[in-house]
Protein backbone atom coordinates (compact mmCIF):
# COMPACT_ATOMS: atom_id res chain seq x y z
CA UNK A 1 0.00 0.00 0.00
CA UNK A 2 1.25 3.46 -0.96
CA UNK A 3 0.02 6.56 0.79
CA UNK A 4 -0.74 9.45 -1.57
CA UNK A 5 -0.33 12.80 0.16
CA UNK A 6 -1.91 16.10 -0.98
CA UNK A 7 0.23 19.02 -2.17
CA UNK A 8 1.25 21.67 0.34
CA UNK A 9 1.43 25.50 0.30
CA UNK A 10 -1.41 25.81 -2.20
CA UNK A 11 -1.92 29.54 -2.93
CA UNK A 12 -3.98 31.71 -5.29
CA UNK A 13 -2.50 35.06 -6.34
CA UNK A 14 -3.99 37.72 -8.62
CA UNK A 15 -1.12 38.26 -11.06
CA UNK A 16 -2.88 40.64 -13.49
CA UNK A 17 -6.35 41.91 -14.40
CA UNK A 18 -8.53 38.82 -14.72
CA UNK A 19 -5.63 36.45 -14.11
CA UNK A 20 -4.84 34.07 -11.22
CA UNK A 21 -1.62 32.23 -10.46
CA UNK A 22 -2.21 28.85 -8.78
CA UNK A 23 0.94 27.64 -7.05
CA UNK A 24 1.77 24.69 -4.79
CA UNK A 25 4.59 22.41 -3.70
CA UNK A 26 4.87 18.61 -3.64
CA UNK A 27 4.29 17.06 -0.28
CA UNK A 28 7.80 16.53 1.16
CA UNK A 29 6.71 13.25 2.75
CA UNK A 30 5.46 11.73 -0.48
CA UNK A 31 7.27 8.58 -1.63
CA UNK A 32 8.65 8.77 -5.17
CA UNK A 33 10.41 5.52 -6.11
CA UNK A 34 9.22 4.57 -9.63
CA UNK A 35 5.98 6.48 -9.43
CA UNK A 36 4.81 9.22 -11.82
CA UNK A 37 3.34 12.16 -9.97
CA UNK A 38 0.90 14.61 -11.53
CA UNK A 39 -1.61 17.04 -10.10
CA UNK A 40 -5.35 17.19 -10.67
CA UNK A 41 -6.59 20.81 -10.74
CA UNK A 42 -10.31 21.60 -10.49
CA UNK A 43 -11.53 25.17 -10.97
CA UNK A 44 -14.79 25.49 -9.04
CA UNK A 45 -15.74 29.09 -9.88
CA UNK A 46 -16.40 31.30 -11.71
CA UNK A 47 -16.28 28.78 -14.61
CA UNK A 48 -15.87 25.08 -13.71
CA UNK A 49 -12.92 23.34 -15.36
CA UNK A 50 -10.75 20.32 -14.57
CA UNK A 51 -7.33 19.33 -15.91
CA UNK A 52 -4.12 17.69 -14.78
CA UNK A 53 -0.53 18.85 -14.99
CA UNK A 54 2.94 17.75 -13.97
CA UNK A 55 3.92 21.31 -13.07
CA UNK A 56 3.52 22.89 -9.65
CA UNK A 57 1.80 26.01 -10.95
CA UNK A 58 -0.98 27.04 -13.33
CA UNK A 59 -2.12 30.36 -14.76
CA UNK A 60 -5.84 30.90 -15.30
CA UNK A 61 -7.72 33.79 -16.87
CA UNK A 62 -11.10 34.48 -15.27
CA UNK A 63 -13.49 37.26 -14.31
CA UNK A 64 -12.68 37.78 -10.63
CA UNK A 65 -15.33 40.26 -9.45
CA UNK A 66 -17.32 37.47 -7.79
CA UNK A 67 -14.26 35.64 -6.48
CA UNK A 68 -12.37 32.53 -7.54
CA UNK A 69 -12.06 29.07 -6.02
CA UNK A 70 -10.13 25.93 -6.90
CA UNK A 71 -9.06 22.62 -5.41
CA UNK A 72 -6.06 20.41 -5.99
CA UNK A 73 -4.90 16.86 -5.34
CA UNK A 74 -1.92 14.62 -6.05
CA UNK A 75 -2.18 11.87 -8.67
CA UNK A 76 0.20 8.93 -8.38
CA UNK A 77 0.59 6.69 -11.44
CA UNK A 78 2.31 3.31 -11.45
CA UNK A 79 1.96 0.20 -13.65
CA UNK A 80 -1.27 1.45 -15.19
CA UNK A 81 -2.83 2.20 -11.82
CA UNK A 82 -3.80 5.66 -10.62
CA UNK A 83 -4.17 6.68 -7.00
CA UNK A 84 -5.15 10.12 -5.70
CA UNK A 85 -4.81 12.08 -2.50
CA UNK A 86 -7.42 14.13 -0.69
CA UNK A 87 -8.32 17.51 -2.11
CA UNK A 88 -6.91 20.79 -0.81
CA UNK A 89 -8.96 23.92 -1.52
CA UNK A 90 -8.28 27.64 -1.75
CA UNK A 91 -10.40 30.62 -2.76
CA UNK A 92 -10.21 34.33 -3.45
CA UNK A 93 -13.01 36.49 -2.01
CA UNK A 94 -15.23 38.63 -4.26
CA UNK A 95 -13.98 42.12 -5.07
CA UNK A 96 -15.36 44.62 -2.52
CA UNK A 97 -18.21 47.01 -3.29
CA UNK A 98 -21.90 47.63 -2.80
CA UNK A 99 -24.31 45.24 -4.57
CA UNK A 100 -25.73 46.33 -7.95
CA UNK A 101 -23.33 49.26 -8.32
CA UNK A 102 -21.09 47.60 -10.92
CA UNK A 103 -21.75 48.13 -14.62
CA UNK A 104 -24.16 45.92 -16.57
CA UNK A 105 -24.69 44.96 -20.24
CA UNK A 106 -21.03 45.38 -21.15
CA UNK A 107 -20.35 44.94 -24.87
CA UNK A 108 -17.14 45.48 -26.83
CA UNK A 109 -16.10 45.41 -30.49
CA UNK A 110 -12.72 45.67 -32.14
CA UNK A 111 -11.95 46.99 -35.60
CA UNK A 112 -8.87 46.58 -37.82
CA UNK A 113 -7.86 49.98 -39.22
CA UNK A 114 -6.29 50.79 -42.59
CA UNK A 115 -2.89 51.02 -40.86
CA UNK A 116 -3.34 47.40 -39.59
CA UNK A 117 -3.79 48.47 -35.99
CA UNK A 118 -6.77 47.46 -33.85
CA UNK A 119 -9.23 49.91 -32.33
CA UNK A 120 -11.55 49.04 -29.42
CA UNK A 121 -14.95 50.39 -28.41
CA UNK A 122 -16.92 49.34 -25.31
CA UNK A 123 -20.31 50.40 -23.96
CA UNK A 124 -22.19 49.57 -20.77
CA UNK A 125 -25.05 50.61 -18.49
CA UNK A 126 -24.68 51.84 -14.90
CA UNK A 127 -25.61 49.59 -12.01
CA UNK A 128 -29.17 49.94 -10.76
CA UNK A 129 -27.97 51.18 -7.37
CA UNK A 130 -25.06 53.25 -8.64
CA UNK A 131 -25.38 56.85 -7.35
CA UNK A 132 -25.68 59.66 -9.87
CA UNK A 133 -22.16 60.88 -9.05
CA UNK A 134 -20.59 57.51 -9.96
CA UNK A 135 -17.50 57.72 -12.14
CA UNK A 136 -16.63 54.53 -14.03
CA UNK A 137 -13.13 53.81 -15.32
CA UNK A 138 -12.29 51.16 -17.90
CA UNK A 139 -9.05 49.19 -18.33
CA UNK A 140 -8.22 46.52 -20.87
CA UNK A 141 -5.55 43.84 -20.65
CA UNK A 142 -4.18 41.99 -23.64
CA UNK A 143 -1.48 39.45 -22.81
CA UNK A 144 1.03 41.41 -20.67
CA UNK A 145 -0.18 44.91 -21.58
CA UNK A 146 -2.72 46.90 -19.54
CA UNK A 147 -4.10 50.32 -20.49
CA UNK A 148 -6.69 52.72 -19.05
CA UNK A 149 -9.24 54.45 -21.26
CA UNK A 150 -8.80 58.18 -21.88
CA UNK A 151 -11.72 58.79 -24.25
CA UNK A 152 -15.21 58.43 -22.71
CA UNK A 153 -18.79 59.27 -23.70
CA UNK A 154 -20.98 60.34 -20.77
CA UNK A 155 -24.69 60.42 -19.91
CA UNK A 156 -26.58 63.46 -18.59
CA UNK A 157 -25.19 62.83 -15.09
CA UNK A 158 -21.67 62.81 -16.58
CA UNK A 159 -21.21 59.10 -15.88
CA UNK A 160 -18.84 57.37 -18.27
CA UNK A 161 -20.87 54.86 -20.32
CA UNK A 162 -18.73 54.35 -23.44
CA UNK A 163 -15.01 54.14 -24.10
CA UNK A 164 -12.93 54.17 -27.28
CA UNK A 165 -9.30 53.32 -28.02
CA UNK A 166 -8.30 54.42 -31.52
CA UNK A 167 -5.12 52.30 -31.23
CA UNK A 168 -4.50 49.30 -28.96
CA UNK A 169 -1.85 46.64 -28.38
CA UNK A 170 -4.21 43.93 -29.67
CA UNK A 171 -2.56 41.78 -32.33
CA UNK A 172 -4.69 41.87 -35.53
CA UNK A 173 -3.46 38.37 -36.37
CA UNK A 174 -4.01 36.96 -32.87
CA UNK A 175 -5.95 33.72 -32.88
CA UNK A 176 -8.22 32.90 -29.95
CA UNK A 177 -6.48 35.22 -27.50
CA UNK A 178 -8.41 36.70 -24.61
CA UNK A 179 -9.15 40.35 -24.01
CA UNK A 180 -9.85 41.25 -20.36
CA UNK A 181 -12.05 44.27 -19.62
CA UNK A 182 -12.04 45.67 -16.07
CA UNK A 183 -14.34 48.52 -15.01
CA UNK A 184 -14.18 49.99 -11.53
CA UNK A 185 -15.70 53.17 -10.17
CA UNK A 186 -15.88 55.76 -7.44
CA UNK A 187 -18.65 57.67 -5.68
CA UNK A 188 -19.04 59.82 -2.59
CA UNK A 189 -22.14 57.88 -1.58
CA UNK A 190 -21.25 54.20 -2.14
CA UNK A 191 -18.36 51.80 -2.70
CA UNK A 192 -18.60 50.87 -6.40
CA UNK A 193 -18.06 47.18 -7.07
CA UNK A 194 -15.63 46.43 -9.93
CA UNK A 195 -16.69 44.29 -12.90
CA UNK A 196 -14.62 42.09 -15.21
CA UNK A 197 -15.42 40.28 -18.44
CA UNK A 198 -13.33 38.16 -20.81
CA UNK A 199 -13.77 38.32 -24.59
CA UNK A 200 -12.38 36.15 -27.38
CA UNK A 201 -10.75 38.80 -29.55
CA UNK A 202 -11.87 37.08 -32.78
CA UNK A 203 -15.50 36.87 -31.66
CA UNK A 204 -15.81 40.63 -31.05
CA UNK A 205 -14.00 41.79 -34.18
CA UNK A 206 -16.33 43.79 -36.40
CA UNK A 207 -15.23 42.88 -39.89
CA UNK A 208 -14.55 45.67 -42.36
CA UNK A 209 -16.82 46.30 -45.33
CA UNK A 210 -15.88 44.52 -48.60
CA UNK A 211 -13.99 46.85 -50.94
CA UNK A 212 -14.34 47.88 -54.58
CA UNK A 213 -17.79 46.41 -55.15
CA UNK A 214 -18.73 46.42 -58.86
CA UNK A 215 -21.80 45.19 -60.73
CA UNK A 216 -22.73 44.92 -64.40
CA UNK A 217 -25.15 43.18 -66.74
CA UNK A 218 -23.53 40.71 -69.10
CA UNK A 219 -26.14 39.63 -71.63
CA UNK A 220 -28.85 38.09 -69.42
CA UNK A 221 -26.69 37.72 -66.28
CA UNK A 222 -25.93 40.02 -63.37
CA UNK A 223 -22.25 39.83 -62.43
CA UNK A 224 -20.95 41.38 -59.19
CA UNK A 225 -17.41 41.25 -57.79
CA UNK A 226 -15.64 42.71 -54.76
CA UNK A 227 -12.40 42.53 -52.81
CA UNK A 228 -11.93 41.12 -49.32
CA UNK A 229 -12.17 43.54 -46.36
CA UNK A 230 -9.10 45.24 -44.93
CA UNK A 231 -7.56 42.46 -42.84
CA UNK A 232 -4.31 40.49 -42.50
CA UNK A 233 -6.33 37.33 -43.21
CA UNK A 234 -6.29 35.83 -46.71
CA UNK A 235 -9.38 36.02 -48.92
CA UNK A 236 -10.19 32.35 -48.18
CA UNK A 237 -10.96 33.34 -44.58
CA UNK A 238 -14.09 35.35 -45.44
CA UNK A 239 -17.65 34.62 -46.41
CA UNK A 240 -20.28 37.05 -47.59
CA UNK A 241 -23.95 37.88 -47.69
CA UNK A 242 -25.18 39.34 -50.99
CA UNK A 243 -28.40 41.36 -50.98
CA UNK A 244 -30.27 41.76 -54.29
CA UNK A 245 -33.32 44.00 -54.80
CA UNK A 246 -35.43 43.95 -57.98
CA UNK A 247 -37.05 47.36 -58.49
CA UNK A 248 -39.52 46.01 -61.05
CA UNK A 249 -40.97 43.18 -58.97
CA UNK A 250 -40.05 44.46 -55.49
CA UNK A 251 -38.44 41.08 -54.76
CA UNK A 252 -35.65 41.03 -52.13
CA UNK A 253 -33.14 38.18 -51.87
CA UNK A 254 -30.11 37.53 -49.65
CA UNK A 255 -27.55 34.91 -50.69
CA UNK A 256 -24.74 33.27 -48.70
CA UNK A 257 -21.59 33.54 -50.83
CA UNK A 258 -18.34 31.65 -50.02
CA UNK A 259 -16.27 33.64 -52.55
CA UNK A 260 -15.93 37.26 -53.67
CA UNK A 261 -18.17 37.17 -56.73
CA UNK A 262 -21.80 36.62 -57.64
CA UNK A 263 -23.41 35.65 -60.95
CA UNK A 264 -27.07 34.97 -61.66
CA UNK A 265 -29.52 35.22 -64.59
CA UNK A 266 -31.81 38.26 -64.27
CA UNK A 267 -34.52 40.18 -66.09
CA UNK A 268 -32.51 42.67 -68.16
CA UNK A 269 -35.49 45.02 -68.40
CA UNK A 270 -35.39 45.63 -64.65
CA UNK A 271 -33.26 47.78 -62.38
CA UNK A 272 -31.37 46.09 -59.51
CA UNK A 273 -29.73 47.30 -56.32
CA UNK A 274 -27.01 45.28 -54.59
CA UNK A 275 -25.18 45.35 -51.27
CA UNK A 276 -22.52 43.06 -49.76
CA UNK A 277 -21.29 42.42 -46.22
CA UNK A 278 -18.60 40.12 -44.79
CA UNK A 279 -17.68 37.93 -41.83
CA UNK A 280 -14.97 35.43 -40.91
CA UNK A 281 -15.24 31.93 -42.29
CA UNK A 282 -15.34 29.38 -39.46
CA UNK A 283 -12.50 27.39 -41.06
CA UNK A 284 -10.04 30.17 -40.20
CA UNK A 285 -11.19 31.62 -36.89
CA UNK A 286 -14.19 32.30 -34.71
CA UNK A 287 -17.00 34.15 -36.41
CA UNK A 288 -16.86 37.85 -35.62
CA UNK A 289 -19.42 40.62 -35.95
CA UNK A 290 -20.87 41.04 -39.45
CA UNK A 291 -19.56 44.09 -41.25
CA UNK A 292 -21.81 46.95 -42.24
CA UNK A 293 -23.43 46.64 -45.66
CA UNK A 294 -21.57 48.18 -48.56
CA UNK A 295 -23.04 51.25 -50.20
CA UNK A 296 -26.05 50.61 -52.43
CA UNK A 297 -24.98 50.00 -56.02
CA UNK A 298 -27.58 50.05 -58.82
CA UNK A 299 -27.42 48.46 -62.25
CA UNK A 300 -29.86 48.08 -65.16
CA UNK A 301 -33.01 50.08 -65.81
CA UNK A 302 -36.75 49.67 -65.51
CA UNK A 303 -39.42 50.24 -68.13
CA UNK A 304 -42.01 50.81 -65.44
CA UNK A 305 -42.69 54.43 -64.64
CA UNK A 306 -43.93 55.61 -61.31
CA UNK A 307 -47.57 56.72 -61.80
CA UNK A 308 -47.14 59.34 -59.11
CA UNK A 309 -44.57 61.13 -61.24
CA UNK A 310 -46.99 61.17 -64.18
CA UNK A 311 -49.83 62.51 -62.03
CA UNK A 312 -47.70 65.31 -60.60
CA UNK A 313 -46.40 66.20 -64.05
CA UNK A 314 -49.91 66.34 -65.56
CA UNK A 315 -51.18 68.47 -62.66
CA UNK A 316 -48.29 70.90 -63.02
CA UNK A 317 -48.77 71.25 -66.78
CA UNK A 318 -52.54 71.63 -66.38
CA UNK A 319 -52.14 74.29 -63.70
CA UNK A 320 -49.65 76.26 -65.80
CA UNK A 321 -51.94 76.11 -68.84
CA UNK A 322 -54.91 77.26 -66.73
CA UNK A 323 -53.00 80.24 -65.34
CA UNK A 324 -51.79 81.13 -68.85
CA UNK A 325 -55.33 80.93 -70.26
CA UNK A 326 -56.74 83.12 -67.48
CA UNK A 327 -53.96 85.65 -68.05
CA UNK A 328 -54.72 85.81 -71.78
CA UNK A 329 -58.45 86.24 -71.19
CA UNK A 330 -57.89 88.97 -68.62
CA UNK A 331 -55.51 90.81 -70.94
Amino acid sequence: AVQVLPPVNFTLTVSALGQVLLHWKPNPNQEHRNYTIRYDVKILSPVPEEYDTKRTYSIQSAALHNGFSAQLRTLLLHSGLQMSSEWVKEELPPLPGAPETSVTNLSCVTHITISSTVSLHCAWLPGQRAPEDTKYFLFYRYELYTEECQDYIQDKWKRNLECSFSVTHIDPEGLGKLLVIHINGSSKHAAIKPFQQLFDQNAIEKVNVPRNVTAALEQSDLLATWEKPISPLPKECFEYEFHLFNWKSGNKQTFKIPSNNFRSPVDVTSKYSIQVRANHHHSCRARGVWSDWSEILSVGQTNLEDPTVWIVTVLCVSTCCAFLLVAIICK
